[in-house]
């Protein structure tokens, strides 16, 4: 068997193994290599790789600058870091360090690796050295980053601090000493809302004594997730003050669009933002990949397509391009057989698994040694699993990883060679986040980002501007979002009763919230403020993934393998998909929703397994609108009603469909926020959509956009859903729906109605580019179409987005 591969307009043939995968020659041994420009240079030697590869962006190095210690800094604190090779800090550290010791909140917004730790560190640690009844609060997104800062803080040595983690798998005897003794608390959000703000009275030592809420990574809180910590943290600011104390805040962050605006947001306070970068960065090379399209030479007899070339293998016969888990898998087991450290950032959990089983499979071929080098890292291992993967890590017994963005904020790993990210990962915040973690040594480094078949990948790797011309985007939050504040002023009431005053705190939505509450009797209004109405505490889900998380049970054993959040459910575990953990394939056998447990037995499957939904959706009221005389735009509440009905078998190296699968689960609701255009018959005249052609022209425009909306919103395709209809009953004419897959919205829709012209070019001219004929994932197909992407019509949907961009300017 072969494939035919078409790689930048040259046809290539590939052999296939027994089993269907194109076969990954791996050659040579660890050795000690010349630095990235070695790697790159072997590359380019690789004729198909060198072919797929669309764009390299230099990335310039830059000289580092100093700054003195700040006189205040405890001298032992200074001799620890001395000792450590810390001579000076950089500029930026010296002035965030400055402005929190003088009493003001700041925001560090610097790169990858410019020491942003040190920067919070001088300020907290001094005060807690030299004020023994001053406590300091550490919030990251994970875990994992929480660990990591712990050990550093430890690793100097300091007998006056006292410092430790605070989370969900801190055993219940180490909370009690927590909360009693430790000066310096790590923890997370979670925490923060469900163990400690709840429990105040038992952490009023704590929280009277709280000088410090130092918030790291705090680009990544954006959505609903974003909304509810600003909301947790307008909590803490709210008890802290009962208990007499004002901390001030650090926060820090990858380069974002202004910074100073999102943290402010966050946490409610002015804050001062410090972002020119004085650390110093090793010279990288940026590699822009598009891996190549497939076409399945047809068996004797079998039609050819209309241009002689055989018939693609993908959904409607369309052209396939290889996956970006093989793709990214055949780089990292090359790289890692050339002894090059590498991180692979994937953007899920089943990919992680995937591209490390098929990396140590072909490096198997090679040595066993190099295979046991290799392992995924992702949310959802059991906590000793993680522990002992972040040791390896540490200690460079690991040469190749496999990550989700677990990683890209979590161990701090020096001395890599090289990053591989496979697909576009929502946002060059995350982008340049995870190369970054190469070239930390200041050593030169190689940065791969590997395109997936998806419409914004293909723009971004044919259009290098649009990585490396443009800056960051801002972190997209709505704190006024009723269905996040509702449930946290029901919190706040829960953990000290509401007051006038506090309203002011939570924004000028919240007394128009609190009312609603009263009205339902979740709050009731009494002389001094509103009371929490009932016995038991909120529930509330700051995460956003709709209720407890779904256990993975291995039926023969009764092992627990993992969780998967509940909104990821119905598509992730439902019967028959395929579940990867810890390198082993398995097979879901039932799904309990009431009792939020998957029962799966070990299968090995030559195919993973994608869902499909179907989608409804019901005009609420429009709030912003365009009036345009044959376009209108809208920006609204809608309800959303969303069924997963079946799912597809696909094989895992080339995406190819083997079938499809019916599925009975129940329907979810959803309130939420989306923009929609609607347009008149004479536009659709005008460009020359004919009323037959009309479902499939709106149905691939749907697609396309939703794949091109992260472009200009902080936000994933899959934070998104979309509807089309050539007739919508609430219009009365040809709609275009794209909504926040969030309830009460995520301010993801809100921003495609402000850029609703750029976003819609855009999003014609990646029709417009993809070389397919009538129609791929890369342009016009969506990995999670409910109508098996039927109907779609290229060509009319091209022509239709160039008549409604032209008209929205």
């Amino acid at each position: 068997m072969v494939h035919r591969v078409v790689a930048c307009g040259s046809p290539i043939v590939l052999p296939l193994t027994a089993s269907g995968r194109i076969s990954s020659t791996v050659v040579g041994s660890p050795a000690d290599i010349g630095g990235a420009d070695t790697v790159l240079a072997g590359l380019r030697r690789d004729a198909r790789r060198a072919q797929c590869m669309t764009h390299v962006e230099p990335v310039a190095a830059r000289p580092g600058r100093h700054a003195p210690w700040p006189e205040w800094v405890d001298p032992v604190l200074r001799g620890r870091w001395v000792a450590a090779g810390i001579d000076e800090p950089w500029t930026h550290q010296a002035a965030a360090a400055e402005a929190a010791h003088a009493g003001r909140s700041v925001v560090l917004a610097t790169g990858t690796a410019s020491g942003k730790s040190l920067g919070y560190l001088m300020p907290v640690l001094s005060r807690l050295l030299t004020q023994p009844g001053a406590r300091a609060l550490y919030l990251s997104p994970t875990k994992a980053l929480a660990h990591d800062q712990l050990r550093a803080v430890r690793s100097l040595r300091l007998t006056g601090v006292r410092a430790a983690t605070y989370d969900g798998d801190t055993p219940a005897a180490e909370r009690d000493w927590v909360r009693a003794h430790a000066g310096l608390v790590l923890t997370n959000p979670d925490m923060i809302h469900r163990g400690i703000l709840p429990q105040h009275r038992r952490w009023a030592q704590f929280l009277r004594g709280l000088r410090f809420v130092v918030i790291d990574e705090c680009h990544g809180y954006r959505g609903v997730f974003g909304a509810h910590v600003a909301a947790v943290i307008r909590r803490l600011r709210r008890v802290c003050a009962r208990y007499g104390s004002e901390p001030v805040f650090l926060l820090a962050s990858a380069t974002t669009a202004d910074p100073q605006l999102s943290a402010g947001r966050l946490t409610g306070v002015d804050v001062e933002v410090i972002d020119d970068d004085g650390a110093p960065r090793g010279p990288m090379d940026f590699v822009l990949y598009e891996p190549p399209l497939l076409w399945r030479r047809p068996a004797e007899g079998e039609a050819q397509g209309a241009s002689g070339e055989p018939r693609g293998a993908g959904e409607n016969g369309a052209p396939v391009r290889r996956s970006v888990t093989a793709e990214s898998a055949d780089l990292l087991a090359d790289l890692v057989a050339d002894g090059v450290r590498t991180l692979v950032f994937v953007r899920s959990r089943r990919s992680a698994e995937v591209v490390a089983i098929t990396a140590r499979r072909e490096l198997g071929h090679v040595s066993s040694d190099l295979a046991d080098r290799v392992a995924a890292y992702r949310a959802g291992y059991l906590p000793e699993e993680r522990r002992e993967l972040e040791r390896r890590l540490r200690a460079g017994d690991l040469l190749g990883v496999a990550a989700t963005s677990a990683l890209e904020l979590g161990v701090d790993i020096s001395g890599l060679d090289a990053t591989v990210t496979a697909g576009f990962p929502g946002t060059l915040a995350s982008l340049w986040q995870q190369a970054g973690r190469a070239g930390r040594d200041g050593q030169r480094s190689l940065a791969v980002l590997v395109a997936r078949d998806d419409p914004l990948d293909t723009y971004l790797v044919h259009h290098p501007e649009a990585v490396f011309g443009r800056s960051v985007e801002a972190c997209v939050f709505d704190p006024d979002n009723p269905y996040v504040l509702g449930p946290q002023l029901e919190c706040a009431a829960a953990e000290l009763p509401l007051t006038e005053a506090d309203l002011g705190l939570f924004g000028p939505a919240a007394p128009r919230v609190v009312d609603d509450l009263v009205r339902r009797g979740r709050l009731r209004r009494r002389p001094t403020g509103w009371f929490w109405t009932q016995r038991t505490r909120p529930e509330v889900d700051i995460r956003g993934t709709g209720g407890p998380p779904v256990r993975i049970v291995e039926t023969a054993t009764g092992r627990l393998l993992g969780t998967v959040d509940a909104a990821a459910a119905h598509s992730a575990v439902h019967p028959g998909a395929v579940y990867l953990h810890q390198g082993s394939s398995f097979v879901v056998d039932d799904l309990d929703l009431p009792e939020s447990v998957a029962f799966v037995h070990e299968e090995s499957p030559e195919w993973t397994t994608v869902a499909r939904e179907h989608t409804d959706i019901r005009i609420v009221e429009s709030s912003r609108s365009r009036i345009l005389p044959e376009v209108e735009v809208h920006l609204g509440v809608v309800e959303v009603a969303s069924q997963v009905v079946g799912y597809q078998r696909r094989l895992v190296a080339t995406g190819e469909v083997l079938g499809q699968e019916p599925l009975d689960l129940p329907p979810r609701q959803l309130r939420t926020r989306a923009v929609w255009y609607t347009v008149t018959d004479d536009l659709l005249a005008g460009a020359a959509v004919e009323a037959a052609d009309v479902p499939g022209a709106v149905h691939a425009a749907e697609h396309a956009a939703i794949g091109l909306l992260p472009l200009f919103a902080t936000c994933d395709r899959w934070d998104i859903g979309g509807v089309s209809t050539a007739l919508h009953p609430d219009t009365g004419r040809t709609s275009v729906f794209v909504y926040d897959g969030h309830a009460g919205g995520a301010g993801f829709a809100e921003r495609g109605f402000l850029r609703i012209g750029d976003w819609l070019a855009a999003t014609r001219d990646a029709v417009g580019a993809c070389e397919c004929p009538a129609g791929c994932p890369s342009c016009v197909q969506s990995p999670k179409c409910g109508n098996g992407n039927e109907p779609l019509d290229k060509a009319a949907a091209w022509r239709l987005l160039t008549a409604v961009s032209g008209a929205v300017g």
